[in-house]
């Protein structure tokens, strides 16, 4: 048996590919964030319990793929997984950016990007990554990410830079105070996380003007600093671009109308990416 994950910062999605249709979720694995003991508790209490019975002694193969699953932190991830799961199964770690790359395009080439929690583009030649600009996570980057658009919502709403009608909808809807703000993204764990689950306000208020210009301004950045200044050559600048996760999954009009206006070609766009990498992994 083979099983795949697909993980980002805020929450992880497994599937056994000879069981598409059976999809366990536990909360995101980040080894940037978590230490070792940290993943294998969620391993424990929250993948463990939801496995049949009887699958992991029969579990061949695990390929993971996740945020923060960079070269020198992969061997946390998978050091977890061969404490928690107990088996001789063979363990694939790798970055979620390969994740979505395999998922969108399989074996073809195109440009590939993340906008989740957090955001990254690279170019993949149908077998490798290339990358472009670093990420830099959601203090230095992250550009169009849900963090990035719930960084720059408070920071806009706090700072009275949105209409006043806004403001008011935002605190009534939310029953946020600044001091709340300020306590969870300065004095609690993984406050990307937090961010990020404000950006839903401009989903349900897209129509109005303010939100859709500061939307597309989001997703404008996202494009000016991630994609049109990435090392690519003319030719690969022509590649459809692909995206993978929420926020481009359901902000896909607002991302269109930016792609269009810098004349760029839109491939594929899904919310995960686990639906493609169980196809792939049955090749």
């Amino acid at each position: 048996m083979i099983l795949v994950a697909d993980s980002g910062s805020t929450k992880t999605a497994w599937c056994l590919v000879e069981n598409p249709n059976h999809v366990i979720h536990t909360q995101g694995i980040n080894p940037f964030q978590q230490n070792e003991e940290e993943i294998c508790a969620i391993l424990q209490h929250e993948l463990l319990p939801k496995l049949s019975e009887g699958v992991t002694p029969q579990l061949s193969t695990i390929h993971f793929y996740g945020a923060g699953c960079t070269p020198e932190k992969a061997e946390i991830v998978a050091s977890a997984l061969r404490q928690v799961i107990g088996t001789s199964a063979t363990i694939h770690v790798k970055s979620d950016m390969l994740g979505a790359a395999r998922s969108v395009c399989q074996r073809q080439p195109g440009i590939v990007c993340i906008l989740g929690t957090g955001s990254n583009s690279c170019y993949y030649d149908g077998c490798t990554l290339h990358a472009g600009n670093p990420a830099l996570g959601y203090i230095l980057g992250d550009e169009g990410s849900g963090a990035y658009i719930g960084k720059r919502l408070v920071g806009d709403i706090l700072k009275k830079q949105l209409p006043e009608d806004i403001q008011h909808l935002f605190f009534e809807e939310t029953h946020e105070t600044q001091a709340n703000i300020i306590q969870r993204v300065y004095r609690t764990p993984l406050p990307n996380r937090y961010l990020a689950s404000l950006s839903p306000f401009c989903a349900r208020h897209r129509e109005h003007p303010a939100i859709h210009t500061f939307l597309l301004d989001c997703f404008e950045q996202f494009f000016e600093r991630n994609i049109q200044a990435a090392p690519w050559n003319q030719e690969i600048a022509q590649l459809p671009i692909h995206f993978v996760g929420s926020i481009a999954y359901y902000y896909q009009a607002e991302l269109a109308e930016v792609a269009h206006l810098h004349g760029y070609t839109l491939g594929n766009i899904v919310q995960s990416p686990l639906e493609g990498l169980v196809q792939y992994h049955q090749q």
